[in-house]
């Protein structure tokens, strides 16, 4: 993901995450679905490395994850960030404990943001700010920097967050998509300076990206109520969008 947008515990709903992923086209990928060597993870597929960038289980275990942004980061034999994700959502230690196990492996990646949670907790850890961080209520934004750094696209998409949840009508899922497909860049005096050229800070800095060789693929609208989850995916290809909907109440058991 490039950008993940989310709020935790506020009001009747447990977990809201409404969210994009940014990629070149050409990598391949498999939409949203549930996996045929792990039945119970809901989740598109890097059918490259065959890890994710988000996804949560019949049991409610939830994982999501961006990149940290440093051109000059080397990430020469280092593994597949995706298997960060993939492996909370296989794997059966608690949200702590496979912080404190993904902390103990920090090096072996390159910079990223993790968000992993249960129905009991919710937590978030950067390899690259080192600190395991136990997620209080409230709204969170977070692209290819920590956790909240606020960056044009995170606050404009944190306010449109927080206007969908305060809407009195209309479709909660139509309106997050709509803050998701976002498309203007920012001023440029509001540019973050991460490394890459000026061009590209421009391109990388509305909620949607889009240029000939990189952009957003697809977007995600989860939402966790006490036991009964509902997912949306749409997937973004040559000017047409595929949808898929999921639901289903979580399960006891792996």
């Amino acid at each position: 993901m490039c950008l993940i947008l989310f709020a935790y515990k506020m009001d009747d709903i447990d977990l809201i995450v409404a969210a994009n992923r940014d990629e070149f086209y050409h990598r391949p990928t498999a939409p949203a679905h549930f996996w045929d060597d792990a039945p119970n993870v809901l989740g598109g597929r890097d059918l490259e490395k065959m890890g994710t960038w988000m996804g949560i289980t019949k049991q409610g275990r939830f994982a999501a994850l961006t990149n940290y942004r440093n051109p000059a980061e080397s990430t020469e034999h280092k593994r597949s960030r995706g298997e960060v994700v993939s492996q909370f959502l296989t794997g059966q230690d608690s949200p702590e404990c496979y912080m404190r196990y993904m902390q103990q492996q920090r090096d072996a990646y390159p910079g990223y943001n993790l968000i992993v949670g249960d129905m009991h907790s919710l937590y978030y850890y950067s390899n690259v700010e080192n600190e395991i961080r136990l997620l209080p209520p409230g709204l969170y934004g977070l692209s290819n920097h920590l956790l909240d750094t606020p960056w044009p696209k995170v606050q404009k998409g944190k306010e449109g967050l927080k206007s969908c949840l305060e809407a009195a009508e209309g479709n909660l899922f139509d309106c997050l998509f709509a803050t998701l497909q976002q498309a203007e860049q920012a001023p440029d005096e509001e540019l973050p300076s991460t490394g890459v050229s000026l061009d590209w800070e421009r391109k990388l800095s509305p909620l949607f990206i889009q240029t000939p060789d990189y952009g957003t693929r697809s977007s995600a609208v989860l939402l966790r109520k006490k036991e009964d989850i509902c997912f949306t995916e749409r997937v973004h290809a040559d000017g047409v969008v595929k949808e898929r909907e999921f639901s289903f109440f979580v399960t006891e058991g792996n």
